[in-house]
């Protein structure tokens, strides 16, 4: 896939991971679309290792999209904790 493709599929997912886990957040746009892309890739390898799958096919196909949300919430999960920690000390 290209680098515009990534970064579509990077914002969009980054966008559903943040409606699925609703919350402050600090960020915008941008942090999202950096967690989608970032969760892509972590889920891409995650379904390659855990699953023995190559997840990332194209970018119509369902298993690239699952891969890419799940990713990304478990990337905006380690944001939350990181960025919430530094905010309360």
């Amino acid at each position: 896939m290209s680098i515009i493709a990534w970064i579509l599929i990077g914002l969009i997912a980054g966008a559903i991971a943040k409606a699925l886990m609703p919350g402050r957040d600090p960020g915008g746009c941008v942090i999202t679309m950096l967690i989608g892309i970032v969760g892509g890739l972590l889920g891409g390898w995650l379904g390659k290792v855990i699953f023995h799958v190559h997840s990332i096919n194209g970018f119509f196909h369902l298993s690239t999209w699952i891969a890419a949300i799940v990713g990304s919430i478990i990337v905006l999960i380690l944001y939350r904790l990181i960025i919430g920690n530094r905010s309360r000390s």
